[in-house]
Formats: structure tokens, sequence, C-alpha cells
């Protein structure tokens, strides 16, 4: 009996230790998250005291400094920040979900419907604005929803739907391929700029429907966390503790799902932020620490990427040259190192 209260005991300090340090890196994410968001208010051609920016945000909005901050800067940092909140959300999700680390939007299929959707609307019907971010989440959608029903034999299995995801990417890759060398060259320029994901441009229109999904997607996957725990056991030891696992795990299929297409609207397929949120947070906290430091990591790399694209490498870069710049190399080294442990 005291060796049992014992093993209790031991478990209980375990988690208590990781439940401190999930939550210590949580706020250390949270301050430079903060700080990169005030750092791109401020900078620019037009610089502005920081110390001034509380002012300009909660003033009366008049004055050109104002105007920069709300107008320009704000829409474009809130986007940017809500962008990375959804894919590393997302992205953990699908990774934790599948029990694969290569389970995320942009390689199993899910951006590149966003993505062809997008591409058929500018290439095909000559779209632009609002048009193409709701083609966009159209087709993430249902490239999700096609994913889902071809991996579905008696259950999905996480391995499957990755092998399937892949293949539907490829297609889908192959899609856009062609309508690009088919396009006219202007509409073909229009379309490879949103293909690179891209924050330029942004405003308050691409601010509210982000804004107003996240606010119904974010709090549905915070409270499936529980649930989420329970699928990670297995779907036997699931089952045994009451879950009801395939519809649970269509619910939460769904919701990351959302999450990577309603980002992907706003933004266009900002590469490997969803990819490498997940695996950075999990390193930070030790272990698998809950998805709100996955989250927050995703907003730090957005941040910082398009901080470095505006102001660090010359002429300004869209956000999604610099995420692949870092993210392309680390899906190398991911694949060695499963190849050489032998898991893949």
């Amino acid at each position: 009996m005291s060796t049992l209260a014992e093993a209790v005991g031991t478990i209980r300090a375990v988690r208590r230790r990781g439940f401190v340090r999930s939550r210590s890196v949580s706020m250390v994410l949270l301050l430079a998250v903060a700080a990169i968001f005030a750092l791109s208010l401020a900078v620019g051609d037009f610089d502005i005291p920081l110390g001034d920016l509380p002012g300009l945000l909660f003033g009366d909005g008049a004055g050109r400094a104002a105007h920069v901050v709300l107008e320009l800067r704000l829409p474009r940092a809130l986007t940017g920040l809500l962008v990375g909140l959804a894919f590393g959300l997302g992205g953990a999700l699908f990774q934790r979900l599948l029990r694969n680390p290569l389970a995320s939007p942009d390689v199993i299929g899910v951006t590149q419907g966003a993505s062809a959707a997008a591409v058929t609307g500018i290439v095909l019907f000559g779209a632009s604005g609002a048009l193409v971010s709701a083609a966009a989440l159209a087709g993430a959608l249902l490239a999700g929803l096609t994913i889902y029903l071809l991996a579905r034999r008696g259950g999905v299995s996480g391995y499957r739907l990755v092998l399937i995801g892949v293949g539907v990417g490829a297609v889908l890759s192959s899609v856009i391929s062609y309508l690009m060398t088919w396009a006219d060259t202007t509409l073909a320029q229009q379309a490879l700029v949103w293909l690179t994901g891209n924050l330029n441009g942004r405003s308050w229109t691409h601010v509210g429907p982000l804004a107003i999904a996240l606010a119904v997607l974010v709090p549905a996957a915070l409270l499936s966390s529980r649930s989420l725990t329970g699928l990670q056991l297995g779907d036997d030891t699931a089952a045994g503790l009451g879950l009801r696992v395939e519809r649970t795990r269509l619910l939460l299929l769904l919701i990351a799902v959302a999450l990577a297409a309603f980002a992907t609207a706003a933004a266009g397929p900002v590469v490997f932020v969803a990819f490498v949120a997940n695996p950075i947070a999990s390193r930070l906290t030790g272990a698998r620490g809950g998805l709100v430091p996955a989250a927050l990591t995703g907003a730090l790399v957005v941040l910082l990427a398009d901080f470095a694209a505006q102001h660090l490498l010359g002429p300004q870069l869209p956000v999604g040259v610099v995420t692949g710049a870092v993210g392309a190399p680390y899906l190398l080294w991911l694949l060695a190192t499963a190849n050489r442990a032998g898991r893949i």
C-alpha cells in the first residue's frame, strides 16, 4: 500500500512540475509575442517611440502617427498574430491527435486545398480580395473532408491519414502547377504572390473574420484538450475511459482543419508555421505541455518572420519566404533523424 501511495505521489509531483514549467514557458512566450508585436507597430519608414504607442492605440486616433499605427501597422500585426495562433494550435492538434510529427496542415494537403481553390478563383474567374479568401476557406475545408473520408476505414489511423493526405496534397499541387503554367502572366503573378504567404496590405477586413473564427475555435480546442489527452493513450484505452473515440477524433480534426483554413484564407499558405510550432513548444516545456505554448510559439514565429522580412533582409519579402527558409531545413532534419531511427 505504501508503495502505491509513493507511486501516486511521484506521479503527482511530476505532473505538478510539468504544469509549472508549461505555465512559465507560456508566460515567457507571451511576453516575447507582446514585445515583437510592439516593435511591429513602432518600427518602419516612419518610426514611432514605443512610449507613444499606448496613447495612439487608446487615444482619439488623430494625426499622422495615429493613422500609420491604427490603419496600416495594427491590422497587419494583428493578422500575423492571429494567423500564427491559428497555425500553431491547428498544427499541434493534428500532430498530437495523429501522433505523427509530419501531420501538419501544410504537409497532409489541407493548405494545398486552400491554395488550389484560391488559384482557381484568381486564374479562371479573376477573383480578388475577399473572394479569394472565401475560395481558400472552402478549398481547405473540402480538402480536409476528402482526406478524412478517404482515410476512414473502420476508424481513422494517423499513419493512413498522413499518407492519404500527402497523396491528396500532391494531386492538388499538380493542379496548381497546371493552372499557373496555363494562366495569363498578370494573373499568374497575382496567384504567385498569394501562394507565397503574405501579410502585405492586410486590413481590418482580414482581421474581423479571422478574429470571430478564433473566438469560437480556440475555446473549443482548449476545452477538447482533455479528450485529446485520452486519444493519445490509444483508441482502446480511450474507449475504456468512456470516450466516444471516432466522434471525438472527428470533432478535433474539424477544429484543426477550420483553424488552418481560416488562417490560410487570411494570409495565404504561410508554410511550416503549423509544422514547427508544436515541436518547438514541446522542447521548451520539456514534454507535451498543453496547447497554449504551441499556439503562442506559432504567433511568435509569424511575427518574428514578418518583422525580419520587413526590416532585416533588405527589400521587403513575403513572410512565407522567411518561414519557408526556416521550416524546410527542419523538415529535412526530421526526415533524416526518423530514417536513422527506422521510423520511416
